[in-house]
């Protein structure tokens, strides 16, 4: 998968795997972690499948309708490379947390419903519910940030509330920060997320 890894100055903090909505590349979150964790190392990965031009992480049938198929694909594809890429560049797997926003949330999201831990923690930038039909792993221990808009129009307020049930539901503890700016990714929210991630994973 094409990416970029930047070594971070503290090998003690988590790997931030960043992961783009749709149209976006490996570069458009790069501040993003910059601002969460500038000690912290970076792998920003990029999307395989393309949408009438724009790089995504799994197809879609039409807005709001996942392709079940392909996601589970993409879904062990992006688990395999996490893999690959903590050989790679020396680093543990375990040791992952992942930020993304709205289709990138969506397949960090999905790696927590099909494999068990594969994710230290998280924080999903307006994610919906990747999967209804399967039961989700044990997430015991896993933190998870979620950003959400009570407006957002591509994925509503129940949508979140949903997600944030299935995740406790299988023992993650869920925090979710409310903004009122529909779909887009806010300053507040990554301040919010910001504010989290020291409290978990420390600020020096």
């Amino acid at each position: 998968m094409k990416h970029i890894f930047k070594q971070g100055t503290n090998s003690e903090k988590p790997v931030l795997l960043m992961l783009h909505g749709t149209g976006g590349t490996e570069e458009d979150l790069l501040p993003i972690a910059e601002m969460i964790d500038p000690t912290a190392s970076v792998l920003s990965v990029r999307g395989n499948v393309l949408e009438q031009g724009m790089p995504r992480f799994f197809k879609r049938l039409r807005e709001g309708i996942f392709d079940l198929e392909d996601l589970a694909i993409r879904t062990k594809e992006l688990n395999d490379f996490l893999g690959e890429a903590a050989e790679k560049y020396a680093f543990n797997r375990e040791n992952i947390v992942a930020i993304g926003y709205s289709n990138g949330a969506n397949i960090a999201g999905s790696l927590l419903f099909h494999y068990e831990q594969s994710l230290k923690g998280a924080i999903l930038f307006h994610p919906m519910v990747p999967r209804r039909d399967i039961e989700v792993p044990n997430a015991q221990g896993v933190p998870i940030f979620i950003g959400a808009g009570i407006n957002d129009p591509i994925c509503p307020a129940d949508e979140t509330k949903e997600l944030t049930t299935l995740l406790q539901g299988a023992q993650a503890t869920v925090d979710v920060h409310w903004e009122s700016f529909g779909h887009q990714l806010t300053r507040t929210e990554v301040e919010a997320a910001k504010t989290w991630y020291e409290r978990i994973y420390g600020n020096k």
